[in-house]
């Protein structure tokens, strides 16, 4: 697509990472190889923009342009990888800028990228500037104040020198489907799934036009929260966005292919595309195994990968 048409007058979705918390190539593989691994050598081959298999920390950059035209770009997560992501992505979509945060919650992998927000907010060496709205539980608010102590309190303490920080507007949101925020202008459903029996993690539904579900950290979805995105309960999906952790097995706190798949029949809906995937995913083979998958069961299933945008309307 030509650069002049990354910002036209339609709403897309750019996937910033589809990758796990220690990304691919795990490092592992390429400090120790001769631990056998198809996968990871390859980003020492191939540029990291040409190769599906290079995968950073999950993250969603939406790109909501309303019938004014008018662009906001909303970012689901900023994990270790974040600054990565900026130089290679905002840089080939012309992204200027960030309006709103969504956190799904708060692990290393959805939240360490926080302080270089400041690197796509207006520089000022006073902080004089609005600060970015950033929609979070209590619970994550909590935990960020204890790692990012000086993005979230307001005042600098005295004898403190001021420092160039990000500028964050924090906004309490609630972990159940009844209750929606806005963010830039678009309307956010929260969908509480487990992430293991021990932790709550928060998926959100979005779109008018199109009904889209981002849930990128789940092993087991609550009945309330299946029921707000299954096309036998609220109604079909166009999209759901999927956790897929391993290609085998079972893992306790993600979906793993076996489970994912199985999600995917249950909820059923349009298209799935799915995401956080380790180095055990070879994109090109996996996306032709789950080409045949699809065919047999009527649901188009395929791996998303780094840099995918997807324009649609919302």
């Amino acid at each position: 697509m030509a650069a002049e048409d990354h910002n036209g007058g339609r709403s897309a979705l750019i996937f910033l990472g589809t990758g796990c918390s220690s990304a691919v190539p795990n490092a592992m593989c390429l400090i120790q190889p001769s631990n056998p691994c198809d996968v990871c050598p390859q980003a020492l081959s191939i540029p990291p923009d040409q190769n599906p298999n290079y995968r950073c920390n999950t993250s969603l950059l939406i790109d909501y342009c309303p019938s004014d035209g008018k662009h906001s770009y909303i970012l689901i997560d900023v994990g270790k990888t974040f600054r990565e992501q900026v130089i290679r992505w905002f840089t080939r979509y012309k992204i200027p800028r960030i309006d709103s945060i969504i956190l799904t919650h708060e692990h290393a992998d959805a939240v360490l990228g926080l302080d270089d927000i400041r690197a796509v907010q207006p520089f000022s060496p006073t902080n004089d500037i609005d600060p970015t709205p950033i929609y979070l539980t209590q619970y994550a608010l909590e935990s960020i104040a204890e790692k990012f102590s000086y993005l979230v309190k307001k005042k600098v303490e005295e004898g403190k020198e001021l420092r160039r920080v990000a500028q964050l507007d924090w906004r309490i949101i609630e972990e159940n489907c009844e209750t929606s925020f806005v963010a830039s202008g678009l309307q956010f459903i929260p969908l509480p799934v487990m992430h293991g029996e021990d932790y709550v993690c928060l998926g959100f539904l979005f779109g008018e036009r199109c009904r889209i579900a981002y849930i990128s950290d789940v092993s087991r979805f609550p009945a309330s929260t299946e029921h707000v995105i299954s096309k036998d309960g609220a109604g079909q999906l166009d999209l759901l966005i999927l956790d897929t952790l391993y290609k085998t097995g079972s893992h306790n706190v993600h979906l793993c292919l076996p489970q994912t798949l199985e999600a995917v029949k249950r909820i059923c809906p349009k298209q799935a595309l799915l995401i956080g995937m380790t180095h055990q995913f070879d994109h090109h083979k996996d996306n032709k195994f789950l080409k045949e998958w699809s065919e047999k069961e009527g649901i188009p299933v395929q791996l998303a990968h780094d840099g995918l945008r997807i324009p649609i309307d919302l």
